[in-house]
């Protein structure tokens, strides 16, 4: 009779809810069970059932389920209960093998949640938070299984909920051998504390502990089971008691004879603390119902090796540590472990108190990106334990008192990482005007959606049904309204914000429900589908009065890709991840109310969730419609950096995903449907006929598309390629209707809204799709034709042109098969719009590109080049023309690429001799060297140039130009048409008296020296231009030295020394008037330094120091007194003159002469020394 008794006491406590299934409050900690006192319903007393008698074998799930799913307390309150009824027991009224049974029971039976406290996957994949070894083999997790494997766990001993033993660490050459004590509380089926001798210093179990665990729970038989110490004492006598209590004093004295001693004292004060409380303290009798029972977390060792990852900036991998706590709270979420939400909460105090988040306020810089998807992880995993949907009120409320309070700091990071403005909780579209007052609207933070979630609720029947049931249907469901619950095949509609839904569905997954997500998921997709095409019915009947605006005033403000919350991610991967849901979730079942009237419990766990599926469809066509649906979904860029980088990095990690799917006949079915939507849907895709101006561009998208239809739909994959090119941000569109009329290239207008700060990575994206049509279509002379258009219509930047032009001509010209002329054609015609378009812009690129483009037309044939240097003016500019194009055309190896005939050979020179003269009109100082060259044999045409100059050298020609033609004809062989440039290029030089270093004397001295050598008359005629332009003494007293040591007319004595011939005079003309210049230039030298003198000067000069002023005074007075003698030379000479009048002509001469050799060259002050 107390044997059924018991049993039915059992299958009563099976019926108690589990405490284990939803998370409890974050705030509390969890620590041994040091404090329960078995005088006050504590201990195994109250732990067990309130009966007496044997445990039938038969009841083996009681046994296993009780200690999993009660606390002792409850049990102790059945025992009570049944007290109450009349049951009989004997001193203690627990019968020993139920202890023992519930004893037994009550350690964890898995690995899977010993692995989780022990690794950052259950797997074990990931190396641990202490180190940066990545070897796997030192995992805490797998070392603990070696050390059991090896039989280093000794004197295991199990004393009620209480494990202790010694795991040995075997020496290694760097290190002896380590002997730890470890010792394991548990309580439920869950560790409760742990303590080891090792000093680990981990958030985790150190293997010393996973080493003890897992012999309890794959050798439970050769653990010596006790009960509970204040079972054993109470079945001890007072003499028992007493020995026992001496004895082990005796053997541990020098440990616990004070606190022995200490206790004694205060048991036998009458007032003391300890005797106002029943009952004593037994660390292994287990918890009581007041107690939390989680697993163990450290506290203070999450904190602290947050903190430290935190301080280290990102560097040393702490980012992808950080990311592997969060997934270890995603961990714990689906094991539906109430130490997620305590352990995300320690992190997130970590991070509010980061002291960088002030210091980068303060400066108004922002965090770095790794840092930022850091902190959107935070607030993605606070949105899915707010959506717990075992969540208890109070719970909720905790939760949200929190967040409010992380949201009120400052320092709290905005939703968009820049400036995060209140956005509509909307799904329908929003006027293109919307964005007005976004700076009267409150700041988002990254709890913003966390605590807004906090007021959702799991209540509604709908959506309980939808969650519950494979068979919630209603096939006789016929209301088209835009808010009915089912669709057109009675599958049911969930009409809630998209993000928000999509939450619901991560929160389901999180929380370790894969089949309700499942349903969920499912049902959202439909109803975008739904949405869909009813989007596509509204366009169709308003396709006329959109069209006739020419620009689109609906727009959706927050897109699906790149939001906080990721709504098409969740959904894609909730849905691949399908086919592990019916293993992993088969015996779960999310119990939010009483829908027994739907469906039972078994059939739910028998029905597959392929029923809400269509006929040959499957869970990864739905992802990959879900994914195509969201990926075109028209929408604004959003503002700030962060934000626009992320719709960017979350479209490609899309596109990754999508990638990994391998197409069959179906999944073409659904990219065809979805591309004809997104052709067809107008405003609502991002491919419609007309886009948002701020819209995000689809290049990226249209990419993946066209390489995905071309093998099967080549029409449809270029229609969505070629309408995917546009770039409306950097166009003016045309008048209103007319949309045939070509957007024009305007800058980026630098105030509007929002600034686009990925515009550069979006134009790469548009030059990639660009340059996957033109591969595609080589060898199709109409498709390259409509893909140029495309590209010189929507594409602005010339780099990229230039880009896609080599691209272009790469492919027409491989090395395996003959050139493509169609291709060819396209990449000169690129090449063509790249240098109209940089012409009268600065690019540093513009030499290299002027050179492809001929390297280009050389590959087309003669008749491209011959159409460039006809049209030149209207792509290159004179310098480009002369210097690279034509000098390139009449080349060698240009002749021989094209293998022409002498006929063409000659057709071509007369085109560049032509293009040569041409430029040389334009820009005759640039480009007029360039044509004598080009034009050297035709006659003709040499002479046209050279007239050219001689018509340009009196307007805009500088002696510099002028001397180097001039050289160049010396050098061709015209001596006289050098002299002619050489007096031309005279007349615009002016040298004044200090500009002995200038560069263009040697200029003068070689145009001197030229005509000297052409003859005495040529001489005559250049040394007044000489005299008029030179006032440079030194210059003049080296012409006249030159001109006196050889005979004039003679070209070979231009560079020697001999006198052969006859010498000029220095008393005649034409050397009298250069002699005279020449003293007239050294006095005025002389006379302009004396008078600017200083004293630091003359110091130099007379290298005096300057603590000498005696020396300087009589330096200054022989510079003085030489002064007025050489101050009027001419005066003294020509008095010298008139008293020797009597035939003293030589002597006249010498002194002459003397006055000039005494003038060193370049020496500006010879009379000072």
């Amino acid at each position: 009779m107390i044997g059924e008794e018991l049993r039915f006491r059992l299958e009563a406590v099976r019926s108690w809810p589990s405490e284990s299934s939803s998370p409890q409050p974050s705030g509390s900690a969890a620590g041994p069970a040091t404090t329960r006192h078995a005088g006050r319903g504590s201990g195994l007393e109250e732990s067990c059932v309130a009966a007496r008698g044997p445990l039938r074998e038969g009841r083996g799930m009681e046994k296993r389920t009780t200690p999993s799913r009660c606390s002792t307390s409850r049990l102790a309150e059945s025992r009570r209960s049944g007290r109450s009824r009349g049951w009989r027991s004997g001193s203690r009224g627990i019968p020993e093998p139920v202890q023992r049974r519930i004893v037994y029971w009550s350690f964890p039976r898995s690995e899977k949640e010993i692995c989780m406290y022990s690794s950052f996957n259950a797997g074990g994949e990931e190396s641990g938070t202490s180190g940066d070894n990545n070897d796997e083999t030192q995992l805490p997790f797998l070392r603990g299984v070696t050390l059991l494997e090896g039989g280093w766990v000794d004197n295991v001993l199990q004393v009620g909920f209480h494990l202790s033993g010694t795991v040995t660490d075997p020496a290694t050459p760097s290190s002896p051998e380590l002997v730890c004590s470890v010792s394991v509380s548990f309580d439920r089926c869950k560790i409760t504390a742990v303590t080891c001798t090792c000093g680990n210093k981990d958030i985790f179990y150190c293997a010393h502990v996973v080493a003890l665990s897992l012999y309890r729970v794959r050798k439970p038989e050769q653990v010596k089971l006790h009960l509970p110490i204040s079972e054993t004492l109470f079945q001890m006598s007072r003499d028992q008691l007493q020995k026992f209590v001496q004895y082990l004093i005796s053997v541990h004295h020098t440990e616990v004879l004070p606190t022995a001693q200490k206790l004694a004292d205060e048991i036998l004060s009458q007032n003391s603390e300890i005797n106002q409380v029943h009952g004593a303290p037994d660390p292994t009798a287990g918890a009581s119902v007041d107690d939390e029972n989680c697993w163990h977390l450290d506290e203070e060792q999450v904190q602290e090796q947050v903190k430290l990852f935190l301080s280290q900036g990102g560097y040393h991998g702490s980012g992808k540590q950080l990311n592997l706590l969060f997934s270890k709270v995603r961990e714990m979420l689906k094991m539906r472990d109430s130490n997620g939400a305590r352990m995300l909460t320690l992190i997130t105090e970590q991070f509010m108190a980061d002291p960088r988040l002030a210091l980068w306020r303060q400066q108004g810089t922002t965090m770095t990106d790794k840092y930022r998807q850091l902190w959107d992880e935070l607030g993605a995993l606070w949105m899915c334990i707010v959506l717990n949907p075992h969540c208890k009120p109070e719970q909720k409320s905790s939760w949200l008192r929190q967040l409010r309070r992380w949201n009120s700091v400052d320092v709290c990071p905005w939703e968009d990482g820049n400036h995060g403005n209140e956005l509509p909780n909307l799904t329908h579209s929003l006027p293109q005007g919307a964005h007005g007052n976004q700076e009267m609207r409150p700041h988002r933070t990254v709890f913003t959606r966390a605590i807004e979630a906090c007021d959702l609720h799991w209540q509604d029947r709908h959506l309980q049904h939808i969650i519950a049931s494979d068979l919630y249907a209603n096939y006789c469901y016929h209301d088209n309204q835009e808010g009915s619950l089912f669709d057109s095949r009675g599958w049911p509609l969930w009409h809630e914000h998209v993000p928000t839904a999509c939450a619901r569905v991560d929160a389901l997954r999180s929380h370790g429900y894969p089949r309700e997500a499942l349903r969920l998921a499912i049902a959202v997709v439909n109803t975008l589908r739904r949405q869909q095409q009813r989007q596509l019915e509204h366009f169709r009947r308003h396709k006329k009065e959109l069209l006739h605006k020419g620009h689109t005033s609906i727009t959706n403000m927050e897109g699906w890709v790149g939001h906080p919350l990721d709504p098409i991610g969740t959904l894609f991967s909730t849905l691949t991840e399908s086919g592990r849901v019916g293993e992993e979730g088969s015996n779960t079942c999310l119990d939010l109310s009483d829908c027994s009237s739907v469906v039972s419990r078994a059939d739910l766990q028998r029905m597959p969730v392929q029923r809400l599926l269509g006929d040959g469809e499957s869970y990864v066509a739905l992802a990959v419609e879900t994914a195509l649906i969201g990926l075109g979904q028209q929408r604004v860029m959003p503002d700030g950096l962060y934000a626009q980088e992320k719709v960017c990095r979350n479209e490609e990690q899309l596109l990754a995903k999508l990638q990994e799917v391998e197409l069959d006949d179906s999944l073409v079915k659904i990219f065809r449907k979805q591309a004809v939507f997104l052709l067809e849907a107008g405003p609502y895709s991002g491919l419609g006929e007309i886009v948002h101006r701020e819209s995000v561009p689809m290049h990226t998208f249209a990419r993946y598309l066209f390489t995905s239809l071309l093998p099967h739909d080549a029409e449809l994959a270029y229609k969505i390629a070629l309408r995917a090119m546009r770039l409306p941000v950097l166009e003016s569109t045309a008048s209103s209707g007319d949309l045939s009329r070509p957007h024009h290239i305007v800058s980026v207008v630098p105030n509007r809204y929002p600034r686009w700060f990925t515009l550069s990575h979006i134009e790469s994206q548009q030059c990639e799709l660009a340059s996957t049509m033109l591969t595609a279509a080589k060898g199709d002379s109409r498709r390259l034709e409509t893909v140029l258009e495309s590209i010189q219509k929507n594409i602005h930047s010339s780099s990229h042109i230039f880009k896609l032009a080599q691209d272009a001509f790469k492919i027409a010209t491989l090395m395996d098969s003959l050139p493509d002329i169609t291709l060819l054609k396209v990449s000169l015609e690129l090449g063509l719009q790249v240098m109209r378009i940089t012409l009268s812009t600065l690019n540093w690129r513009r030499r290299e590109m002027v050179r492809w483009l001929v390297t280009c037309a050389t590959e087309v044939g003669v008749y491209a080049l011959d159409s460039i240097m006809q049209s030149w003016f209207t792509l290159f500019t004179p310098t480009e023309a002369t210097s690279i194009v034509a000098t390139t055309v009449m080349s060698n190896s240009t002749i021989v690429r094209l293998h022409l005939d002498c006929h063409q050979q000659e057709n071509l020179a007369s085109s560049a001799r032509t293009l040569a003269l041409q430029c040389a009109m334009k820009d005759p100082q640039n480009c007029a060297l360039s044509a004598l060259t080009l034009c050297e044999k035709d006659h003709i045409a040499f002479e046209t140039a050279y007239q050219i100059v001689l018509d340009a050298a009196a307007t805009g020609m500088s002696y510099t130009q002028l001397f180097t033609i001039a050289r160049y004809m010396e050098h061709r062989g015209y001596p006289m048409r050098a002299y002619k440039l050489a007096t031309l290029a005279m007349a615009h030089l002016n040298l004044s008296y200090n500009q002995d270093t200038h560069p263009a004397i040697n200029d003068v001295l070689w145009a001197c020296a030229l005509s000297h050598s052409l003859g005495k008359n040529e001489l005559a005629a250049v040394i007044p231009l000489v005299v008029k332009s030179v006032k440079c003494a030194t210059v003049l007293s080296d012409i006249l030295r030159r001109c006196t040591l050889t005979t004039p007319g003679m070209v070979s004595a231009l560079h020697s020394r001999r006198n052969s011939g006859k010498l000029m005079s220095l008393d005649k003309a034409p050397l009298r008037q250069l002699l005279d210049a020449t003293i007239g230039a050294y006095i005025n030298t002389t006379h302009s330094r004396l008078t600017h003198i200083s004293p630091a000067p003359l110091q130099r000069v007379h290298r005096v120091p300057r603590e000498s002023p005696g020396d300087f005074h009589d330096g200054s007075r022989r510079t003085h007194s030489v002064h007025p003698v050489h101050r009027q030379p001419e005066t003294n000479l020509q008095g010298q003159k008139e008293t020797n009048d009597a035939g003293e002509g030589e002597v006249w001469l010498r002194v002459r002469l003397g006055v000039t050799k005494s003038c060193p060259p370049h020496s500006s002050t010879f009379l000072l020394t």
